[in-house]
């Protein structure tokens, strides 16, 4: 599975793939329909899962490679990332050492494939926690009123 084969399985489950997403090693940036960003990560021994709010993302410009202005244009493409101030409002980890027995790099050797059922298996634990949690500030801020 490539990136774009990735980007279509997430459409299907109305989930955007951003452009900044790499497969090697695996890095997703994923917007979800409520417009917050996920941010999937496999390195050294483990999985991350971190949710922002949408005002989170930025665009950086890259410079071109002379910047001269002679042969190329003295700015390059925009990128979108998350800001390096970005704070994440949800996490949630897997510890392959743990869980599978991980002693060094193999998260970060996942290929795309491998990595997309852990990414799925985490979104779904913070989804389920977010609304969970929704749920209970819905109903705190309930009254009861009684009616004669």
């Amino acid at each position: 599975m490539n990136l774009s084969a990735f980007a279509d399985l997430l459409a299907s489950r109305g989930l955007r793939l951003l452009p900044s997403s790499h497969a090697v090693p695996v890095e997703l940036l994923v917007q979800l329909p409520d417009a917050t960003i996920a941010r999937f990560t496999a390195r050294g021994t483990t999985l991350r899962l971190r949710q922002y709010s949408p005002d989170a993302l930025t665009s950086i410009v890259i410079a071109a490679e002379c910047g001269c202005g002679d042969h190329h244009p003295r700015t390059g493409p925009n990128r979108v990332t998350l800001s390096k101030y970005a704070v994440p409002v949800a996490e949630r980890v897997l510890d392959g050492e743990l869980l599978f027995g991980w002693q060094h790099h193999e998260a970060g050797a996942l290929r795309l494939p491998d990595a997309s059922t852990h990414f799925f298996t985490l979104l779904n634990e913070l989804t389920a926690t977010t609304t969970e949690a929704a749920a209970a500030a819905t109903e705190e801020t309930r009254s009861l009123v009684g009616v004669a």
